[in-house]
């Protein structure tokens, strides 16, 4: 008999099971975060300023995800009503040393952090005498290890206090499926501290389904994915050459292995928001032989979030729906109306793929390669999807 083929095992995921999740701009003062947070939203939201604190309260605009497969269907279906899908972020307030005791703006920064689901992190790499840097002078390691340090300071904070809880509770004793429960809960917790304390963010962990589940409702800093946005000057980025880009490739080898790493010129993406149309912009950059790292960020972030898409499409309306990836059609249904999921009957389906591949509806049907699911069926990424529902109960 062949050998049984391994059967891979997928990694749970941590985080909220959403599909409407936010991302946070997280960074030392003057990094560039609201000016990055300005260049990618197009708006005067934001406050870039040259002194630390200028941002208080969280600014909150939606992005508009990059997606040649949704502007094909468009062009495809001339639609009356166009709705791409968005990426949510937030620019929230610079951070600094000490943070976790409360320096600076320290807790209420801490608190804006939780509330999101994944971190841009921004890291300078750029001279500019005119900007003042909190540290003194420009040094994205230390500025890494500070902004690491102190979400995991305040991590090992949140953690104690929950097996302080635990352990009042298991004090109690007995053999009940209560306290079994809350042993093996106090167990998880005291993983996550020593993992903490060891210097490692828990996102880094492997971490079984039932331990996730004690995890999530921690909201722990660490447990975030993170994007690296590398803020260099317009010249170093033209160029794609900075001095300290192999030091910070290196550090995220050791404290964030497979973490995305981006290079960006902050100040380039923000001057290429003053041309007046996104042609102008556009050729810009190709005088320039570079372009906007913008694309880029938006979809590797969707990434690292794990969401995907499907699209309905119609001369009415095509739109593009975001999901996580995994989801079941009925829950895909959900998405589009909650009704939908309680009363799903099927789907009919077929790949973006398989409809640019045949031309059109009509080449897809010709083919036989419309395909009708029911509530087991998983969502892939791309898939067009007409639901059939019953109607929902009064």
């Amino acid at each position: 008999m062949p050998p049984k083929k391994a059967v891979k095992e997928e990694k749970i995921l941590l985080g909220r099971p959403g599909n409407s999740l936010k991302s946070g701009i997280v960074g030392l003062a003057n990094v560039g975060k609201s000016t990055f947070f300005q260049a990618i939203t197009k708006s005067n939201l934001g406050n870039p300023a040259n002194f630390p604190y200028a941002t208080i309260d969280p600014e909150e605009a939606r992005v508009v995800v990059p997606d040649d497969r949704f502007n094909w269907l468009v062009d495809q279906y001339k639609p009356k009503s166009v709705v791409p899908a968005n990426l949510t972020i937030y620019d929230i307030a610079g951070l600094t040393r000490g943070a976790s005791t409360g320096a600076g703006l320290g807790n209420a920064f801490l608190s804006h952090i939780r509330a999101v689901d994944a971190i841009f992190q921004v890291v300078r790499c750029f001279d500019d005498a005119e900007i003042i840097h909190v540290e003194g002078d420009v040094d994205p390691i230390r500025d890494l290890d500070i902004i690491s340090e102190e979400l995991r300071i305040k991590d090992i904070e949140f953690v104690e206090k929950a097996h302080e809880a635990l352990v009042k509770l298991t004090r109690r004793g007995g053999q009940s499926l209560e306290i079994k429960k809350l042993k093996e809960e106090q167990a998880t917790v005291e993983k996550i501290l020593e993992m903490l304390k060891d210097g490692k963010d828990v996102r880094k962990g492997n971490w079984a389904p039932k331990e996730v589940e004690v995890i999530n409702p921690l909201f722990l800093l660490s447990a975030k994915p993170v994007v690296f946005l590398v803020n260099l000057s317009e010249k170093d980025y033209i160029r794609q050459k900075n001095k300290h880009l192999p030091k910070i490739a290196e550090w995220v080898k050791e404290h964030a292995t497979g973490d995305p790493i981006i290079p960006i010129s902050v100040c380039f993406e923000e001057r290429l928001t003053r041309f007046e149309t996104e042609a102008e912009a556009e050729e810009e950059c190709k005088k320039l032989s570079t372009k906007s790292a913008l694309p880029k960020i938006i979809t590797t972030m969707r990434k690292a979030l794990n969401l995907g898409s499907f699209f309905t499409t119609g001369t009415d309306e095509v739109r593009q729906w975001t999901i996580r990836n995994g989801t079941k059609a009925p829950q895909a249904a959900g998405v589009i109306h909650g009704d939908f999921e309680k009363t799903f009957i099927q789907a009919v389906v077929y790949n973006y793929s398989v409809l640019k591949e045949e031309g059109d509806e009509a080449g897809v049907k010709a083919k036989g390669k419309v395909l009708t699911k029911g509530k087991d069926y998983v969502v892939e990424d791309g898939d067009v999807l007409l639901i059939k529902a019953g109607a929902a109960k009064a």
